[in-house]
C-alpha cells in the first residue's frame, strides 16, 4: 500500500490536511495525517495541493489520418504535464472520423504503446450513419458528437434535423447523450470580406443568434425525442437564459464552456493572428463575463479544452487572413493554470475548480463512480500542484505536437509538480519525463 499526504488534500468537497491510500491504482482510504499506516510507502507533499486528476472530454487529437496536426503520443504527454489524467477523444480531424464500428477499432488499433493518459472516444452522427449508432453503444461508447453547421472537414459533414430525427431515438433508447456544436447559419450567402486580417470583422460574421438559434433547436429535438444532449464549447451568453429554462422544464440539457471563452476577450485580440480564431468565435469581455456568472448558477455545467490543434502554416497568421485560418487554439497542458488564474481574480476557491473541471465532465462520459474525486474505490488519478507559484507559458515547453498557442508568453498561476495515474507518477516537473512505459489505458 502507497500513501500520499499533504496539508491542502482537495477531498469530500473541501481542503483539509489528509493522507491517501491506494493499492493497485484504486484509492483504499482517505485518513488523517496520524493515521497513516506505519508499514506504507509515505510521500509527503507539504502544502502542496493535492486534487483528482483533470477529466478532459473535449479534445481533438486527429490520429489516425492527420498526425502532422496532433497524436495520442504528443497529446496525452501534454495532458500528463497539464495535471489531465483522462481525455475523451473527439471523432472528427481523424481519417477515418470515428463513426462507424470499424473506425473505431482503426482507432483504437493507434493506442498501442502511445498514451500517457487513460482514454476514451466520443463517436460521431453524420448524414447516413444512424445504422452504425447502436453498435457503436453496445461497444461502450455513449457520447455522439454532431454538427449543426460545416465541421471544417469534408469527412465529418454537418446534421441537419432529419439527420437528428433519426439518430436521437437511437441515442435516446441506449441511454446515450448527443453532443452538439449549436451553429446555425441562416445567412443562405457567402459573407462579404472587406478586411482578412479583422478580428472585429471575423466576429461579426458568427453572431450570437447562430448559437441562440441552434439551441432552441436542439432543445425542441431533446424534449421530442427525450434524448440527452451536451452543447459543447458554448460562447455566447445569450443563450443561457434558454438553457435554464428548458433545464427547469426537465430536458435532459448540459452545456460546457472552454478556458479560451473565459480568459480571452475580442477587446484584446490582435487582428491577424489565427492562433486566436475558432469557431463558435472568442467574444467580448461582458460576454465572458456573463458566462462566468452561468458557470456559478449551474447552467454550465464544466470547463473543457477543446483542445483544436494544427499545423502552423494552416494558422495562416503571415498572411493574416482570419477566414482561412483553421479554427481551433491548443490549451490542453495548460487549462488548469488558465482557469485557476482566474478564479484567484475573481475569490473563487478549489471547490469550483474541482467541480467544473474534473466531477462534472467525468459524469457526462459516464465516469463519475471512478473518476474525478479523492474517494474510497475511485481510481488512484492525483494532480498535486502549487497555485500560489506562477509560470509564463513558454513556447520551449509546450508539449503539443505544434507549439502554436494563444496563451504564448501569458503569466499564470498554478504550477503543475507531478501527476499520477492509477497510482503511478506519469508526469514530475523536476524529472525527464516520458521515457518508460506509457501508463494510459483505453476506457
Amino acid at each position: 500500500m502507497k500513501a500520499i499526504s499533504s496539508s491542502q488534500v482537495f477531498t469530500n468537497g473541501k481542503i483539509q490536511p489528509a493522507a491517501v491510500l491506494f493499492e493497485h491504482g484504486i484509492i483504499v482510504s482517505v485518513v488523517s495525517l496520524q493515521d497513516i499506516p506505519k508499514q506504507c510507502e509515505h510521500v509527503n507533499y507539504g502544502n502542496l495541493v493535492i486534487m483528482p486528476g483533470l477529466v478532459d472530454t473535449h479534445v481533438h487529437i486527429n490520429e489516425p489520418g492527420r498526425t502532422d496536426w496532433e497524436g495520442f503520443n504528443s497529446a496525452t504527454q501534454a495532458a500528463a504535464a497539464g495535471g489531465i489524467t483522462t481525455v475523451i477523444d473527439m471523432p472528427l480531424n481523424c481519417i477515418p472520423v470515428t463513426t462507424s464500428m470499424q473506425a473505431v477499432k482503426e482507432k483504437q488499433a493507434c493506442l498501442k504503446n502511445q498514451i500517457w493518459v487513460d482514454i476514451g472516444f466520443h463517436g460521431g452522427v453524420i448524414p447516413g450513419n444512424d445504422n452504425e449508432l447502436a453498435s457503436m453503444i453496445d461497444a461502450g461508447i455513449t457520447t455522439f458528437k454532431a454538427f449543426m453547421i460545416d465541421s471544417g472537414v469534408d469527412e465529418f459533414p454537418a446534421s441537419d434535423t432529419a439527420t437528428l430525427d433519426k439518430a436521437m431515438p437511437i441515442l435516446a433508447k441506449g441511454g446515450a447523450t448527443l453532443l452538439v456544436h449549436a451553429e446555425l447559419d441562416h445567412c443562405g450567402k457567402e459573407a462579404k470580406i472587406t478586411d482578412k486580417a479583422s478580428y472585429a470583422e471575423f466576429l461579426n460574421s458568427r453572431p450570437d443568434k447562430w448559437e441562440v438559434e441552434a439551441i432552441e433547436e436542439i432543445i425542441r429535438l431533446s424534449a421530442k425525442h427525450r434524448c440527452k444532449v451536451h452543447i459543447v464549447h458554448l460562447s455566447s451568453a445569450k443563450a443561457l437564459d434558454i438553457i435554464q429554462k428548458a433545464q427547469l422544464k426537465g430536458v435532459q440539457i448540459t452545456a460546457e464552456t472552454c478556458p479560451h471563452y473565459l480568459t480571452l476577450s475580442s477587446e484584446t485580440i490582435p487582428d491577424g493572428d489565427g492562433r486566436f480564431k475558432c469557431c463558435p468565435p472568442i467574444r467580448n469581455t461582458a460576454n465572458q463575463e456573463a458566462l462566468w456568472q452561468g458557470l456559478k448558477q449551474g447552467i454550465i455545467n464544466f470547463i473543457v479544452s477543446d483542445h483544436s490543434p494544427c499545423t502552423p502554416a494552416l494558422k495562416r497568421i503571415e498572411e493574416q487572413n482570419l477566414w482561412e485560418a483553421w479554427g481551433g487554439i491548443s490549451s490542453l497542458q495548460f487549462g488548469l493554470s488558465l482557469i485557476w488564474n482566474h478564479l484567484k481574480q475573481k475569490g473563487l476557491n478549489l471547490l469550483e475548480l474541482n467541480k467544473w473541471m474534473c466531477e462534472n465532465p467525468a459524469k457526462l462520459v459516464g465516469l463519475q463512480n471512478t473518476k474525478g474525486k479523492i474517494k474510497k474505490g475511485f481510481q488512484a488519478d492525483f494532480v498535486i500542484w502549487d497555485p500560489e507559484a506562477q509560470q509564463t507559458i513558454d513556447k520551449k515547453d509546450i508539449l503539443h505536437k505544434n507549439k502554436l498557442s494563444a496563451y504564448e508568453q501569458h503569466t499564470v498561476y498554478g504550477v503543475i509538480e507531478q501527476t499520477i495515474l492509477a497510482g503511478e507518477v506519469i508526469f514530475d516537473k523536476n524529472k525527464e519525463n516520458f521515457k518508460s512505459n506509457p501508463k494510459g489505458k483505453y476506457l
